[in-house]
């Protein structure tokens, strides 16, 4: 299937919601420079084509007690289609766990999470992750500062 075609006011549009999601209609037909009605049918549109997959409310993760952020590279002891399925039904499970991938290179998944500190990370990683079957090993890193952080290209 082929992607929607996107117009100059389409795009307008995609920037404007991925600046600031929660602009009402009257104020994002007056950014992008068309009439309510227009606009609303516009986003309705994006919406249903699912260029707009969703909206969100960004969390503070240390307002929750997990001021850091680890990336966790895993590696699988083996490659059958229900290990990997047990897996990654456990990893999408974790509350702390923000994002898993499976990935190509030495390692399997990278998973990035949030933890309380050098002890959250380690209840993580023994209570949680070495517990899942076929695991073969980690390798981590705490991240130090974020320098740019975004859930999709600006279009």
């Amino acid at each position: 299937m082929d992607p929607p075609r996107l117009d100059a006011t389409d795009r307008r549009i995609l920037r404007a919601l991925h600046r600031n999601a929660r602009l009402t209609n009257a104020e994002l037909a007056e950014q992008v420079g068309l009439s309510p009605s227009p606009c609303w049918t516009r986003v309705k549109r994006l919406e249903q084509a699912g260029v707009i997959q969703g909206y969100v409310a960004i969390l503070d993760q240390a307002q929750f007690g997990l001021p850091d952020t680890v990336i966790i590279e895993v590696m699988m002891e083996r490659h059958d289609e229900e290990s990997l399925r047990r897996f990654e039904q456990a990893v999408t499970e974790m509350p702390e766990v923000i994002e898993a991938w499976l990935v190509t290179g030495e390692y399997d998944y990278v998973i990035k999470a949030a933890v309380g500190g050098t002890a959250g990370y380690e209840r993580l990683l023994r209570e949680k992750l070495y517990r899942l079957p076929g695991v073969r090993h980690t390798r981590t890193s705490f991240t130090l500062r974020c320098l740019k952080q975004s859930w999709t290209p600006a279009p």
